[in-house]
């Protein structure tokens, strides 16, 4: 019972901060510099996972952080939840999301992350969304932003990783921008498909750099599997399928 009170209580905080931050942002918007409006962004991140803390008790830890480079990278994250959509914006801001087009047309929110001009791809059409990828992500590296990427293309189940597509390793080896691995277990406190909040601890562990310079989109994503067997242990996470079937 009390769970169910502190998950309502965390989505009308989420609502009204998502409403009034986007309202500010549409707003604002076209007055700020363009640097300056990734934190008017970020500062909705930040404000969101406060939020959680609060009502949910849902904190976190971060193992690596000294690992986050001071320039533009492509950031390779499992994904669970909703969680590490927003906090990871907020970690490695500026940053560009992937993400599918059709969240550009939600009320408000969607109007206000159209204006941030993301990597906006059709997942009906594989083939114009991989172009689509290559061209938009190599623009915003250009533009001074990180990429964030996730691999695996969908939530996977708590506790699982899905395959791995090569997509954003293209994109690392096409630009030579290095890849900054990411490995979590957000969906153990935050499910995805459910409003139910788990109180806890979240622990994301960020690894060294990867180079892409001289490597294939395979042997990128090669390394990046073999590192993330070597943690996934930590966060108690395990394969739906098996770890080599990177496409």
């Amino acid at each position: 019972m009390i769970n169910k009170i502190r998950s309502v209580l965390f989505f009308l905080g989420y609502a009204g901060l998502t409403f009034i931050i986007s309202v500010l942002i549409i707003s604002l918007f076209w007055l700020l510099p363009p640097r300056r409006r990734y934190y008017l962004y970020a500062l909705w991140c930040r404000l969101v996972i406060g939020w959680l803390r609060i009502t949910s008790n849902v904190r976190y830890e971060i193992e690596g952080a000294e690992n986050i480079p001071d320039h533009p990278v492509i950031i390779f994250s499992n994904h669970q939840s909703t969680w590490e959509t927003i906090f990871l914006y907020q970690l490695f801001t500026p940053v560009c999301p992937i993400l599918k087009k059709e969240l550009l047309e939600i009320p408000f929110w969607g109007w206000a992350l159209r204006l941030q001009r993301p990597i906006a791809i059709d997942r009906s059409k594989p083939r114009e969304a991989g172009k689509s990828l290559l061209k938009q992500g190599a623009e915003r590296l250009q533009e001074g932003a990180s990429v964030l990427v996730f691999p695996e293309g969908t939530r996977a189940p708590t506790g699982k990783l899905g395959k791995f597509s090569r997509g954003g390793a293209q994109l690392a080896v096409a630009t030579e921008t290095e890849i900054v691995p990411v490995l979590h277990n957000a969906g153990k406190h935050w499910p995805a498909g459910s409003t139910r909040k788990n109180p806890g601890t979240i622990k994301l562990i960020v690894g060294k750099p990867i180079s892409t310079q001289g490597k294939t989109s395979k042997e990128v994503n090669l390394e990046f599997l073999i590192w993330v067997e070597s943690k996934r242990h930590e966060l108690g996470l395990e394969y739906a399928g098996e770890p080599n079937e990177a496409n």
